[in-house]
C-alpha cells in the first residue's frame, strides 16, 4: 500500500552555527528579524514588510540588517524600503548559515577556500597529526567539537598549511586569554598566517611582545596588581595594533591622561593617540613638536575669549617637554587639539 500526507510539512531549518556563535550575542528583537528572513527565503521581502509583521520601527529593521550583515549571516541583497520605494542595497537573507558557506564572511580568508565535508575532514582523519590537534584541541576547550568546528582546523591545517604544533599552541593562547569562541581562534590564526608564522617560537615572540607592552601601560596606571577587562584590552590592541604605536608613545599618553584626570582612564588616553594618529604622530621628537606649536599658539591669543578648537589630534604640553619654544618654528606641522577641559568634564560626569 501507498500512502503519501495530505499534509504539506512546512518547516523553517535554522542553522546550527547560528545558534552556536551568533545567537548568545545577538539582542533578541535582532534575532525576530533573523528568524523572519529565514522563513520568506527567497521571497520578495521589504523593510516595512518586516517591521509591520514584528510591530517594530523601520529604523528597528535597519538596525538589525546591518548587525547581521556586519556579523556575517546575511548576504548583500536588494531589500526594499517600501512597497512603493526602489530597492537599496542592504541585507537579505540567501539561505541557511550552514547551507551557503560562501555567505558567511567571519573571517578575511582567502578567496579560494576549499569545502571541507564531513568525507574529507574523515579522510583527514588519518594523518595522525590532525587527529592529535583535535584530540589536544578538544581537550584545552572541554568541548567536543561541531562539524563547523571540525572544518575550521581542517582548514586551518590542510589548507593554510599551518603546523599542528602551532594551532595547539593557538588554542592554548586564546584559551588562556578567555577566548573559546571558534570564530575568534579562527582569527588569531589567520592573523598569525598572515604575519607568516610557521612556528610556536614566532608565535610566543609575538605574544610576549605584546605582552610586555600591556603590561606596561597597566602599571603606568598602577593597575599592575591585576590583567586588562576585555574592555581594556580592546584598547590596547587598538594602540598598539591598528594604531601601531610604541610603547614609549603609550605610556607617554597615560602619564598625560593621568597629570590631567588624577585617575586611569582608557578612554581618555584613546582620545589622546587617537588625535597623535590623526596627526600623523608616530615619535616622541613629533609630540613634542606638537607641544610646541600648541605652545605657540597659545601664546598668540588664539585660545582666547573662549575659543578652542574642537577637533582630534594634537595636545597640550606635557610636564616633560615645558620649556621656551620657537615662535613659528612648526607652523607648516599639522595642527589640531583636544579640548581638555571638555574631556576632563566628561570624565567627572561619570563619576
Amino acid at each position: 500500500m501507498n500512502v503519501k500526507s495530505s499534509l504539506r510539512v512546512r518547516a523553517t531549518v535554522i542553522s546550527n552555527d547560528f545558534i552556536d556563535e551568533y545567537m548568545a550575542q545577538a539582542n533578541g528583537e535582532y534575532i525576530k528579524e533573523y528568524l523572519f528572513l529565514l522563513r520568506h527565503e527567497g521571497e520578495d521581502v521589504t523593510v516595512s514588510m518586516i517591521a509591520d509583521a514584528l510591530n517594530h520601527t523601520e529604523a528597528d529593521v535597519m538596525r538589525a540588517l546591518n548587525y547581521w550583515k556586519k556579523a556575517g549571516v546575511l548576504a548583500e541583497e536588494a531589500v526594499k524600503k517600501s512597497e512603493a520605494s526602489p530597492a537599496v542595497s542592504e541585507t537579505a537573507c540567501s539561505g541557511s548559515v550552514a547551507a551557503a558557506p560562501s555567505v558567511l564572511k567571519k573571517t578575511e580568508t582567502p578567496a579560494e577556500r576549499p569545502a571541507y565535508t564531513p568525507e574529507k575532514i574523515s579522510g583527514l582523519a588519518g594523518d595522525e597529526d590532525f587527529s592529535q590537534l583535535l584530540y589536544i584541541a578538544q581537550k584545552y576547550m572541554n568541548k567536543v567539537f561541531t562539524q563547523r568546528e571540525c572544518e575550521v582546523f581542517a582548514y586551518l591545517y590542510d589548507g593554510l598549511h599551518m603546523p599542528a604544533e602551532l594551532l595547539e599552541y593557538l588554542v592554548e593562547y586564546c584559551v588562556q586569554a578567555g577566548h573559546k569562541s571558534i570564530r575568534y581562534i579562527e582569527t588569531v590564526a589567520i592573523n598569525w598566517h598572515e604575519k607568516g608564522f610557521k612556528t610556536v617560537e614566532e608565535a610566543k615572540g609575538n605574544a610576549v611582545s605584546f605582552t610586555k607592552d600591556y603590561y606596561a601601560v597597566m602599571r603606568a596606571f598602577g593597575l599592575s596588581d591585576r590583567n586588562p577587562g576585555d574592555m581594556e584590552r580592546g584598547f590596547l590592541e587598538r594602540w598598539f595594533s591598528s594604531y601601531g604605536f610604541t610603547r614609549e608613545i603609550v605610556i607617554e599618553a597615560c602619564n598625560r591622561t593621568l597629570s590631567a584626570t588624577n585617575k586611569p582612564s582608557f578612554q581618555y588616553a584613546d582620545k589622546i593617540l587617537e588625535g597623535w594618529k590623526k596627526a600623523g604622530v608616530r615619535t616622541m621628537t613629533e609630540v613634542k613638536k606638537q607641544d610646541e606649536l600648541y605652545a605657540d599658539r597659545s601664546k598668540s591669543g588664539e585660545f582666547k575669549n573662549g575659543k578652542k578648537p574642537g577637533t582630534e589630534g594634537g595636545y597640550k604640553q606635557s610636564q616633560s617637554f615645558k620649556g621656551k619654544s620657537s615662535q613659528n618654528q612648526f607652523q607648516n606641522f599639522p595642527q589640531r587639539e583636544i579640548d581638555y577641559d571638555a574631556l576632563i568634564l566628561e570624565e567627572l560626569t561619570k563619576q
